[in-house]
């Protein structure tokens, strides 16, 4: 579902920063009115509507308008240098770098669980889901909800003799992109098979939605189906959710301590160049799917005036609006990654 979102912003310095954060630097005043254009991921569109809300009640010069069409789309749009700004859940490759004229400064926003939720009326309790059975769901192989794989793991649930039904990303996606990378880290056949991409041609009964929004609706509505959804999509339409094994072999329930857990556990493994991937993350604790989101800054703007405009607004992102990702549904970026993406940012030119 496309949505637009509209930010009111005045830059001259952000005076709220909070105390769990370094100070951002502050933006240059604007001269007039200044509007900037972005678009891409729907995965945090939740969060970045948050951030417009309460960042536009204090500044109201700036209007940022912000199309949540998908990373593809985002990424597609930010190369052609048709926005100001893209948003992704899939960075940007190497190849797709070359391509940015004006250069490409990747920014780690803020990162989510992706969770397998799931519509089975009737059924109450915990349903848990191993490794190899759900790489074998994705993959076809298992195909109904009673299937005695599935059963053994849930011996407590009347599990139905119901077709399972995916419900998949319809638009080139970075939630695609994160469940297919993880199904690669986990599953070999699924790695010499459909692979990673930010769209794939899933095996079996598949049906497609656009964005998390459009996902989580047709769950919601179809019966005996499951799909692969932001955290906190699934939550707000109160959509149940798979506890699945992790690498530590636990099954684990998808939560925001999780979601913390799991940073944690794997904060080294975050390079200079801020592109971190964590297909199948470590750690006694973690949730395994888990997903960064970035902003996607050119390296240069010929406007100074929306130059400024954009780091005093990501700047903002960065320190205070980290504070507001626990009520969307979101991870708040540890303190030491906030502070290597605001270098980042200090970086565009």
């Amino acid at each position: 579902m496309r949505r637009r979102i509209f930010l009111a912003a005045v830059l001259g310095g952000v005076s709220l920063v909070s105390a769990a954060f370094a100070q951002a630097p502050a933006a240059p005043a604007a001269t007039g009115p200044i509007t900037l254009h972005g678009a891409g991921a729907t995965f945090p569109a939740p969060l970045y509507r948050k951030w417009i809300e309460v960042y536009g009640k204090a500044q109201p010069a700036v209007t940022i308008d912000y199309d949540a069409v998908g990373s593809g789309e985002g990424v597609k749009r930010f190369l052609a240098n048709t926005v100001d700004f893209g948003a992704s859940d899939a960075a940007i490759s190497d190849e797709q770098l070359g391509q940015a004229k004006a250069g490409a400064t990747l920014v780690p926003a803020t990162a989510g669980l992706l969770v397998l939720a799931y519509n089975l009326p009737g059924v109450e309790g915990t349903l848990k889901w191993s490794r190899a059975v759900y790489a074998d769901v994705f993959l076809g192989k298992i195909r109904h909800w009673d299937d005695p794989r599935i059963q053994e793991l849930n011996p407590d649930l009347k599990l139905p003799k119901q077709v399972i039904t995916l419900v998949a990303r319809q638009d080139s996606s970075g939630t695609t992109y994160a469940m297919s990378h993880h199904l690669s880290a986990v599953s070999e056949e699924w790695r010499q098979g459909p692979g990673t991409g930010t769209t794939v041609n899933w095996p079996g009964v598949a049906m497609t939605a656009r964005g998390n929004e459009g996902v989580a609706g047709r769950i919601k509505r179809s019966w005996g189906s499951f799909g692969y959804v932001e955290h906190g999509f699934a939550k707000r339409l109160g959509l149940p959710m798979i506890h699945l094994e992790n690498k530590a072999g636990r099954y684990v329930e998808p939560s925001f301590a999780r979601g913390q857990a799991t940073l944690a556990a794997n904060i080294d493994r975050i390079p200079a160049d801020l592109r971190v991937f964590l297909p199948d993350p470590d750690g006694e604790a973690a949730y395994p799917i888990i997903s960064l989101s970035w902003l996607l800054l050119h390296g240069q703007y010929a406007d100074p005036g929306k130059r400024d405009a954009l780091k005093g607004f990501v700047n903002w992102a960065l320190a205070d609006g980290q504070q507001l990702s626990e009520a969307e549904g979101y991870i708040p970026l540890p303190d030491s990654v906030a502070a290597l993406a605001r270098a980042a940012v200090e970086r565009v030119r």
